[in-house]
């Protein structure tokens, strides 16, 4: 899922992983920051260049993935109904939640999720394309054949 991280962004102090230390401790402070650039609704599409995505998924490419997670579902919430930037987002989202799984020793969980991203991107693949949003100029078939 590599994009670019936002600018200016501050990455958290630390990455939270349940179970390894007290939720109380997950950095949310550095996460309220971004959790403000995300509109209450994106009209549309989700831009590609959204600050607010590119940092979550530059999260995720750093290790930092309930972090990523916590943001690409705030992202989530804010896209359209019905539009094919929430079927990627959800598959980020599981993407991000199999890699912490992975991090937390959980090969079975984590291989669950994969499967549920897998089929995310290929519902999709099925989806007509052909605007500016985040899903449009995604690597669907690159991010398939990661998983």
């Amino acid at each position: 899922m590599t994009i670019s991280p936002a600018a200016n962004l501050p990455l958290p102090r630390w990455a939270y992983v349940p179970g390894e230390t007290d939720e109380a401790n997950a950095d949310y402070e550095t996460l309220a920051q971004v959790t403000l650039l995300v509109p209450s609704r994106f009209q549309g599409n989700v831009p590609a260049r959204h600050p607010a995505l590119r940092y979550a998924m530059s999260l995720n490419d750093r290790g930092y993935f309930w972090e990523s997670q916590e943001i690409l579902e705030a992202v989530w919430a804010a896209a359209p109904q019905g539009g094919r930037e929430r079927i990627l987002l959800r598959a980020c989202i599981l993407i991000a939640t199999a890699n912490l799984r992975l991090r937390m020793q959980k090969p079975h969980a984590a291989a669950r999720l994969f499967r549920e991203a897998l089929g995310e991107l290929k519902a999709l693949g099925v989806r007509s394309a052909g605007g500016d949003g985040f899903a449009d100029g995604f690597p669907v078939a690159a991010m398939a054949g990661l998983i």
